[in-house]
């Protein structure tokens, strides 16, 4: 069966144009939410990461995990997966489009073979709809196989979190679109972790997250390893 191309799947799954946007940047497609972005803010913390490669480079060949604060602060990463070379690459408060512009210092220089993107929240919070941060993730997996073809994409479903329980239902659907466009793309994959933070109640569970209510306590962050190791490569 003929594969179809990140621009066809886009038109099938949300109605967009076929045809190629124009190009700004290193062959990005131009997308005026991410042109207008301010992405000095973190050029201190992505130079932080540079340096500490300089210092001790992570080995090549392992898996990358990238995105906003939930991997920031995913302090116990290596020892969740120790029989992996894994590389924390998460910085605070990005959104997707972030994470692909920052790619070409957070990820190619590691060759993963794997990738887990964790981003999407802030998205959403910040006013974005659902469709459209999914084609943000479609434009992620497009400027990262252009470099990696062979890396394996997965993205870590939301999860509710009391702090954001008013947008819900859209994390719901952009994982919806997300999880639907992972299956019709080759190396590309969607990481069932978007309900385990809820009670038999459908209602959040406190204990899983720290005071501030969005973020993931020890106890969720358990959980979620375990979520997340049955995708691992071995």
């Amino acid at each position: 069966m003929k594969k179809l191309p990140t621009v066809a799947i886009l038109a099938l799954l949300f109605g967009l144009p076929a045809a190629v946007p124009p190009v700004f940047g290193q062959d990005r497609p131009a997308s005026r939410y991410a042109a207008a972005r301010d992405y000095t803010k973190w050029e201190k913390e992505i130079a932080a990461f540079e340096e500490a490669d300089r210092k001790a480079q992570p080995a090549k060949g392992g898996v990358v995990f990238v995105g906003s604060s939930t991997i920031r602060l995913w302090k116990t990463l290596a020892e969740d997966f120790p029989d992996h070379k894994v590389v924390n690459r998460g910085f605070g408060g990005s959104e997707i489009v972030d994470s692909t512009h920052f790619a070409d210092r957070l990820i190619f220089p590691h060759e993963p073979k794997q990738i887990f993107l964790r981003a999407g929240g802030n998205d959403i919070h910040d006013g974005r709809l659902p469709r459209d941060v999914a084609a943000d993730f479609a434009e992620f997996v497009r400027v990262v196989h252009a470099r990696l073809p062979h890396a394996e994409i997965l993205y870590i479903g939301l999860s509710p979190a009391p702090a954001r329980w008013g947008e819900v239902d859209k994390g719901r659907e952009m994982n919806r679109l997300i999880r639907q466009m992972a299956l019709r793309m080759p190396r590309v994959g969607f990481v069932t972790a978007d309900e385990f933070t809820l009670g038999p109640d459908g209602m959040a569970r406190h204990e899983l997250f720290v005071e501030d209510r969005l973020h993931l306590s020890p106890m969720g962050y358990k959980l979620l390893a375990e979520r997340v190791r049955p995708y691992l490569t071995r």
